[in-house]
């Protein structure tokens, strides 16, 4: 069965920096979209940012362009998200996921992405 794990999450003051890391082990498909969402207490879960491991095309929701940055590592089966210029809200449990590369879905529709870590807690102090 396929599995994500994510690492990275911590507490930070604002304007700071975190680096997380989702690995995958056993992956489901030959190539894969690849995602983080996050979700705050009392709100949806919501994209934060996808790669397309084949064309390596990036998306980012518009709260963190700029700011964020999604990048893969296909030798470590895993892939990242690199986030500054933290704020309060960001903070949120983040969630890393994939989906087969085939999914013609929008790379935000969390319901199309079948496999999922446990998530790692942001917290962000002002």
């Amino acid at each position: 069965q396929p599995q994500l794990v994510e690492s990275g999450g911590g507490s930070v003051q604002a304007g700071g920096s975190l680096r997380l890391a989702c690995v995958i082990s056993r992956a489901p498909y030959s190539s894969m979209h690849m995602a983080w969402f996050r979700q705050a207490p009392g709100k949806e879960r919501e994209g934060v940012a996808a790669i397309y491991a084949r064309s390596e095309r990036t998306y980012y929701t518009e709260s963190v362009k700029g700011r964020f940055t999604i990048s893969q590592d296909n030798a470590k089966n895993s892939f990242y998200l690199q986030m500054s210029s933290l704020n309060a809200d960001d903070s949120a449990m983040y969630y890393c996921a994939v989906r087969s590369f085939r999914s013609l879905m929008s790379w935000w529709d969390d319901q199309s992405y079948d496999y999922w870590g446990q998530g790692t807690q942001v917290t962000v102090s002002s």
